[in-house]
């Protein structure tokens, strides 16, 4: 079986690279091909071109580099064209996966799956209908996505969050971590100002002026600042000042779990990283901006009051956010100070999420990789 995959960022290299071990589980002679990151090609996985080209965010972002996004969309679309596949994967980043899908289809009748649903719930409910000539399966991480791909003709498996069923923090290190830290009595702040370079250069100085207001306001605070290895420059450079700040691997799963864990709270951008959080028990704010035009147009389509999964999960607003407009330094100061005050008020919230999400159950890129085999059945 020949499968043709496309990833664009981080999060979907790992999804991708699940999968890959799924599909390698249950069907040993697959081959792969396709656009991935440093996961997938770990599993073998030959990438047509580094998959950092299309880890891009945001309009205001994305236009100067319009045109070399469209160079790789159409070599992306010849070389799944000419593979042939018996199935085309398309992994999250819909802007440009379901591009190449559409294109794809229109070439050869190949079977094309999607995995991560769009959030047509949140934003553009109208997607789900546009990707029905196109797309024959989607494979969903949340388990209320279904019926909404459903209602427009799509097949759609959930197939579970991997972050359920990641590995625990070993309460040890755990343990050793907080030891070296936590001395008298500073409380452990883990931040995490973005995984891109706009992000962090947008975030991280509204984030470090929020930490500056609690310091002055008389908490001793112990910063852990996993940086992400694209932005690992970018971040030291930014927290360089901060007081008590101390930058570790973000890369190192296993390392930024024990941080996790360790933590009496977290700062957060918005993202996928609110449910590592919560897989580690860890109380958190959310803080997101955006580029003012960006921002401008995503209020004007948003569906939802909030943008954290934590939330979304369980139908509650537990974690508190400040986007947008209420993302200063005086609202997240006064979120994260409740936070630290009462850490346990989130904790039903994270276990519930968790829950829902598949802790306990198979892992999802087994389940995800069934689901395709099933399809093409």
């Amino acid at each position: 079986m020949r499968v043709f995959l496309v990833a664009g960022e981080a999060s979907g290299d790992a999804l991708g690279a699940a999968l890959i071990d799924g599909l390698t589980a249950l069907a040993p002679e697959t081959r792969f091909m396709g656009v991935g990151g440093a996961a997938m090609e770990a599993r073998g996985l030959q990438s047509l071109f580094p998959m950092t080209d299309l880890s891009v965010m945001g309009l205001a972002e994305i236009l100067p580099r319009y045109l070399h996004l469209r160079r790789r969309l159409t070599q992306t679309v010849e070389a799944a064209s000419a593979a042939r596949p018996d199935v085309l994967i398309t992994i999250d980043s819909p802007d440009f996966g379901l591009r190449v899908a559409k294109r794809v289809r229109a070439r050869h009748p190949v079977r094309t799956v999607h995995y991560v649903a769009p959030s047509v719930w949140a934003w553009r409910p109208g997607r789900a209908q546009a990707m029905a000539p196109f797309i024959d399966q989607v494979l969903a991480l949340l388990p209320f996505e279904p019926p909404y791909m459903e209602a427009a003709g799509i097949r759609c498996d959930f197939v579970g969050h991997p972050i359920a069923t990641e590995p625990r923090a070993d309460p040890a290190a755990v343990a050793a971590f907080r030891q070296a830290r936590a001395d008298g009595g500073a409380r452990i702040v883990t931040v995490l100002p973005g995984s891109r370079g706009s992000e962090v250069a947008r975030l991280a100085p509204v984030f470090g002026a929020a930490l500056a207001r609690l310091g002055t306001g008389g908490r001793r605070l112990r910063v852990i600042v996993p940086a992400a290895p694209g932005v690992a420059a970018a971040v030291r450079a930014q927290v360089a000042g901060w007081p008590g700040a101390e930058v570790i691997d973000g890369g190192d799963d296993a390392l930024k779990r024990v941080a996790f864990a360790a933590s009496d709270a977290a700062l957060a951008a918005s993202g996928t990283v609110s449910l590592q959080l919560a897989a580690a028990g860890t109380p958190m704010v959310i803080a997101y901006d955006m580029n003012p035009l960006s921002r401008a147009i995503v209020s004007r389509l948003l569906r939802v009051g909030t943008v954290t999964l934590v939330n979304l999960v369980t139908g509650r607003c537990d974690v508190p956010e400040c986007l947008g407009r209420d993302c200063t330094p005086e609202r997240i100061a006064a979120e994260l100070s409740a936070v630290l005050d009462d850490p346990a008020a989130q904790s039903a919230a994270l276990r519930e999420t968790m829950r829902a999400l598949g802790q306990g159950g198979e892992d999802p890129g087994l389940r995800a990789a069934r689901a395709v085999l099933d399809g093409l059945r």
